[in-house]
């Protein structure tokens, strides 16, 4: 059944980046009659397994820079995640009129059923995929949840298979929200720390792209904010429709949204609290995770899901992959993956989940964001410091003085993650927790995250 309703026909539109969300947008808009092309600053040759995978599609391909000469003849330039607003091609667009816009705003234009959007700077993935459970449990044939957006399919491609009574359930990061100028009917913003800032410059502008889910909602809409956080709360002003809450603490009267309350789950319609489930149901390591079980059950609730959905989603979910994700015991030590923790307050929340004693795997590429506040915890509770890749000089000038026998007990450097590994192999002690959290971003040495987790799982998996 296809939904969508703007007409494509002949129109010219330019996909700069051609990763996966530009490889998904180029697939549906040429399904749709434009005439698209791919464009990618890389060479032909790192490009071959993208252009195998189009080769059914009818598109353009232009690779190996961004002349601006591809603007002569097109009518809408849609950014891929990745490509900066500040990109030359970009700014010469937009001096010449030519709308900018992206997979996200164009899914929204054209998606026939009730989305959920999910944005914030921590814990997006895995309350994504705690709310698609739980809406996999609520919803019943022949409806369908369609799970999404920054994680998993872009869903731009598959927007046209989608149903009036189906429901979206979308991951939004900064970098599409900064373009978008329609929103989810529920929106939900877990927290904001300082995040991106080498690509967005100011926090003010972090926090405007984020605020971007809120400012394009109506009345009838609803949001979801964190209540104990600073950054999301800072927005409740802006909020339009109907607010909703969550908190590891009780909410003030009148006041909707979910809470913990000696080791249970509640959630309190503004005059009554109800029990979820108890606390020890929730298999997920650390006050960040409640935290994000806590979102998962308000934006549940805010679109209509009963309490039996949200239990079942909650149960037995252990964790999404490369986020504090076990790997293995070796040598008396649990080794733990969370490659995703690409910002120091994530590292943060990371060795925070753990009281047994802690051997960091700490670095890639900085995003110019402070490691202060990382560095005082590392003193306070991580043993050994192992740091790797671009930002190793950067972090071990913050960590500072090292004082024999005080934490942390040894600090190395090494040039890269699989040097790293060797050497906290060389350090591991039984009862030791092993935990890569890099607090920077893998494009130094990786394609990105995800391929960083894996490498570390099969490198942690070798150790004899």
């Amino acid at each position: 059944m296809n939904m969508v309703s703007k007409s494509w026909s002949g129109e010219r539109v330019l996909i700069v980046g051609a990763a996966r969300q530009g490889l998904a947008l180029a697939r549906f808009l040429a399904r749709q009659g434009a005439e698209v092309t791919l464009n990618d600053q890389r060479p032909a040759e790192q490009l071959e397994a993208a252009v195998k995978a189009m080769a059914d599609i009818s598109v353009k391909w232009a690779m190996g820079g961004h002349p601006s000469s591809l603007l002569e003849k097109t009518d809408l330039v849609c950014l891929s995640g990745g490509v900066p607003l500040k990109l030359s091609l970009v700014t010469e667009a937009q001096l010449k009129g030519i709308p900018i816009s992206n997979d996200s705003q164009i899914f929204m234009e054209a998606v026939p059923c009730k989305v959920i959007g999910i944005t914030g700077s921590a814990g997006k993935t895995t309350t994504t995929t705690l709310v698609g459970k739980m809406a996999q449990a609520a919803i019943k044939p022949p409806q369908k949840a369609w799970i999404g957006g920054n994680i998993g399919l872009p869903l731009i491609d598959q927007v046209d298979q989608m149903n009036p009574d189906d429901l979206v359930i979308l991951e939004l990061s900064s970098f599409q929200l900064e373009l978008m100028t329609c929103a989810p009917q529920i929106a939900a913003i877990l927290n904001i720390t300082p995040n991106h800032l080498d690509r967005h410059g100011t926090l003010a502008s972090y926090i405007a792209a984020k605020a971007h889910i809120l400012t394009y909602q109506s009345e009838n809409d609803v949001a979801i904010l964190g209540r104990q956080d600073p950054g999301a709360w800072g927005l409740s002003k802006q909020v339009r429709g109907r607010l909703v809450t969550f908190s590891l603490n009780r909410p003030q009267e009148g006041q909707v949204g979910t809470y913990l309350d000696k080791h249970k789950l509640f959630l309190y319609d503004g005059h009554y609290s109800k029990e979820i489930m108890p606390q020890e149901l929730v298999l997920l390591r650390g006050d960040h995770n409640l935290a994000n079980v806590l979102a998962a059950c308000a934006i549940a609730h805010a679109s209509g899901m009963n309490v039996d959905a949200m239990v079942t989603g909650v149960a037995g979910f252990t964790g999404v992959a490369h986020r504090l994700e076990f790997v293995r015991m070796w040598r008396g030590a649990a080794w733990y993956n969370d490659s995703i923790a690409t910002a120091p307050e994530r590292t943060t929340a990371a060795i925070r989940s753990f009281s047994e004693p802690l051997i960091l795997l700490l670095g890639g590429r900085d995003k110019d964001l402070p490691w202060q506040d990382l560095a005082a915890l590392i003193h306070q509770r991580v043993d050994h410091v192992i740091l790797f890749g671009e930002a190793a000089g950067k972090i071990y000038q913050a960590i500072g003085q090292f004082v024999p026998g005080q934490r942390p007990y040894t600090l190395s450097v090494h040039p890269g993650l699989q040097q790293a590994v060797q050497a906290a192999a060389e350090l591991v002690e039984p009862g030791d927790v092993v935990l890569l959290s890099p607090g920077g971003t893998s494009f130094d040495e990786f394609q990105d995250f995800e391929e960083r987790g894996e490498r570390y799982r099969q490198w942690v998996q070798q150790l004899l």
